[in-house]
């Protein structure tokens, strides 16, 4: 729903500017929903990855296993986000929610803290497979054209939901180190 070239995470209350199609119908639904129910609350969220989809991560695992080397993007920036913690966020908002003390702030955002560019994420799962983070090759979004431009910057605030009195999610990074057992699990199943 942003244009993408911020250089500091946005707030909820930024300006919108979606830039493709995807972004425009993000932002229609969330205004809708916003002025329709006066009890719903939009809570954003970005780069979201878990053991069981393919995701990110099971992309990487996989290619590890393939490929000497690999190029990954380097200059696009967000914030890695475990499903299961967003879940458990979610939960906790929910919870508040039903016993009336839901945030006075309906548009909050919701990520892993901190943020990285794709090819820090991979080289970080890299590392914590015991693969060497040197087989990956940094490289440019306009190296891998896709049809639908990616924002080269989306990493989300989440002062909103800290202030809001809700718990603050975990670095991304000590996400994945949580989330890589249950991947290797779920692998020899």
């Amino acid at each position: 729903v942003f244009a993408g070239d911020g250089d500091r995470p946005y707030e909820p209350g930024d300006p919108c500017a979606p830039r493709t199609v995807y972004g425009k119908s993000k932002l229609a639904g969330e205004q809708a929903v916003l002025a329709i129910c006066a009890e719903a609350w939009v809570v954003r969220t970005a780069w979201l990855y878990s053991p069981s989809t393919n995701s990110f991560l099971d992309t990487m695992i996989r290619l590890e296993r393939e490929r000497s080397t690999l190029s990954v993007v380097d200059d696009q920036y967000g914030s890695p986000t475990l499903a299961v913690d967003l879940a458990e966020a979610l939960e906790e908002l929910a919870r508040l929610v039903a016993h009336g003390n839901g945030p006075r702030e309906r548009l909050l955002h919701c990520t892993g803290a901190g943020a990285t560019t794709w090819f820090g994420f991979a080289r970080a799962i890299f590392e914590e497979v015991g693969a060497d983070p040197e087989r990956i090759r940094p490289c440019t979004t306009s190296d891998f054209p896709r049809p639908a431009p990616r924002p080269a910057y989306s990493v989300l605030s989440n002062d909103a939901w800290g202030a809001a009195g809700l718990t603050p999610m975990a670095p991304w990074r000590a996400a994945l180190q949580r989330c890589l057992p249950r991947q290797r699990s779920m692998e020899v199943a």
